[in-house]
């Protein structure tokens, strides 16, 4: 069968350096084929490529039969792109966003009202046509950016990062309408940074550096390391600690946290550790496990995991079981909108709370009103004491942020952001041996002057948690740190937390990534305004077990929970 898109020696370089290196692979048509590898790999600049938004430095493409280069108005009326940052026009309604892409796509008459009542119906957006784009939640923003992709009925789609900061729910209800799309022969292109997605393509490219490391369906990748992945359990809240040990084992290459529960990946060859050695519980256990596509995907990588944090040889806080975050009835109107309603819990040093719940469910309400951001309109919130409607400033000298977007100032360098934190926090006169030792621990020293707008990724998230933690919070918020980042530079950015945690910070987490969630010690699952659901990840995976699901995951968790509710926010 001739190949939907066909890419032949492609190489794309950006200032002499290669994004694209030497790259060809074939896609087929009514296929899902995903897009893998971690920050800086080229999956969005061969997506770029394929949609001729670039052009190559050399090699071949052809994309439905077509040469993006020589025949571009052709190639637009069989392709559409979704870009991994929500394109449309926030100050304009669905429908107008709608009309908008028709009018482009040259979609009018009949045509136009059946593919928008199409659309609509696919979507379930017909409810909400006269809202500003602006004003959807992160799934509804995704289903309209697909619509709108969707005005002319293509031969290939191309979505990049799809489901980048939207729910579990949300993201499978995109994975279903790309299935049907898939069903109708069109050949779907998806890049992501979540390999439990990658797991349901039919076909994947794992990118790195330009080059191709495998291309083929998933199972097969995740064949190639049978007999490698091992569940260390039985250990409780000493999980975090025996992790940093597990990591330096020469036999392990990669391990991370599930519930209370390590899952490892042993290196080619290996002989599994005995969890004695890696200072376990004597009741632990190490039992193999079935291999997931992640683990193939950081074990073809090639690159050990350590756990070294420049935090693990910090001194303890000494706020271990003091009670340190709380919330009474905690309760946010806005006009007759009661977006969080009497919301409780108390979180002690130490300890990571996963604040959780469906985009619009009220949870980053929630998070806001603890961090200071938002004055609640009834209940208290107290952060080291400290209550944040009389002693708010008091509470944010305790108070480290991260937030979802990165938030720096990107026209400033590294060295004049870590400057101006300084001065925030209060550090300006014994700052400079602050600084000195955070651009030491995170490995700043090559970009002290760049631009922190211009940064890698990864880098830009090291700067961001080190603007956060330089003035030492008893207290870390952090709101969907990793969204959109690889698998690699998520078990960095964990290592640091799980050592921050070692010394007694409290760190209140929101995220979507489910495998992240189950770093916490404790979730509060938030839905429709209210706390509906508390517990460890654990026991909140123990409350939906079934006959249908009797090892559910987090997600599965999550998701049951969440539906398990009814209109009106009570149990169904």
């Amino acid at each position: 069968m001739e190949a939907l898109i066909r890419i032949e020696g492609v190489s794309k370089r950006f200032d002499g350096h290669p994004a694209i290196d030497g790259l060809s692979v074939a896609f087929q048509a009514g296929r899902l084929n995903g897009l893998v590898g971690p920050d800086g790999a080229g999956k969005t600049t061969l997506i770029r490529l394929l949609a001729g938004l670039l052009t190559p430095s050399e090699g071949k493409l052809r994309v439905a039969g077509l040469d993006p280069l020589t025949e571009a108005p052709r190639l637009r009326d069989v392709v559409a792109y979704m870009p991994q940052r929500f394109g449309l026009y926030e100050d304009l309604t669905v429908m107008e966003n709608l009309r908008l892409h028709a009018d482009i796509r040259g979609v009018v008459g009949t045509e136009r009202r059946q593919t928008f009542e199409r659309l609509l119906a696919f979507t379930d957006l017909a409810s909400f046509t006269d809202r500003l784009a602006g004003r959807l939640s992160g799934g509804m923003k995704q289903k309209l950016g697909l619509a709108c992709a969707l005005v002319k009925v293509p031969k290939v789609l191309l979505l990049d990062e799809p489901s980048v900061g939207v729910d579990p729910i949300s993201r499978r209800e995109l994975w279903k309408m790309a299935a049907d799309l898939v069903g109708q022969g069109i050949g779907v292109i998806w890049s992501t940074a979540y390999l439990d997605e990658a797991e349901r393509c039919d076909e994947v490219l794992l990118l790195n550096q330009g080059r191709a490391l495998f291309s083929g369906p998933p199972g097969r990748l995740t064949a190639e390391i049978a007999g490698r992945s091992f569940l260390l359990r039985g250990l409780g809240a000493e999980r975090r600690q025996v992790l940093q040990r597990a990591l330096k084992h020469p036999s392990v290459i990669d391990g991370l946290v599930q519930g209370a529960n390590l899952r490892l990946v042993l290196a080619l060859h290996a002989e599994p550790p005995d969890p004695a050695d890696l200072g376990a519980p004597p009741a632990a256990s190490l039992d193999p496990t079935p291999p997931r596509f992640e683990d193939a995907f950081v074990a073809r990588l090639g690159k050990k995991q350590t756990g070294d944090s420049p935090y693990a040889a910090r001194q303890a806080l000494g706020t271990a079981g003091q009670v340190t975050v709380e919330a009474k009835k905690l309760t946010k109107r806005f006009g007759s909108f009661t977006a969080a309603s009497e919301i409780s819990f108390a979180i002690k040093g130490g300890e990571i709370f996963g604040l959780l719940g469906p985009n619009g469910a009220g949870k980053s309400t929630t998070f806001k009103m603890l961090c200071g951001l938002l004055k609640p309109s009834g209940g208290t919130a107290r952060v080291s004491g400290f209550d944040l409607r009389s002693a708010a400033s008091q509470a944010r000298g305790r108070i480290g942020y991260m937030a979802q977007k990165f938030s720096l100032y990107g026209d400033l360098s590294v060295r004049q952001n870590l400057d101006f934190f300084a001065g925030i926090y209060g550090l300006a006169k014994g700052g400079a041996p602050v600084i000195a030792r955070m651009v030491e621990a995170f490995g700043l020293e090559p970009y002290r002057d760049v631009n922190a707008g211009s940064l890698p990724l990864g880098f830009k998230q090291r700067l961001a948690l080190a603007c956060a933690t330089m003035h030492d919070p008893a207290v870390l918020f952090l709101d969907e740190p990793t969204s959109g980042v690889d698998p690699l530079t998520r078990r960095e950015f964990w290592g640091h937390i799980n050592a921050l945690v070692g010394r007694g910070v409290t760190v209140v987490v929101t995220t979507h990534f489910m495998d992240e969630a189950e770093y916490c010690d404790r979730i509060g699952l938030v839905y429709q305004g209210r706390l509906i659901a508390e517990g460890s990840p654990d026991q909140l995976k123990a409350e939906t077990r079934s006959a249908a699901h009797p090892d559910p995951t987090l997600e599965d968790a999550f998701i049951a929970l969440v539906e398990g509710q009814g209109r009106d926010g009570r149990a169904a």
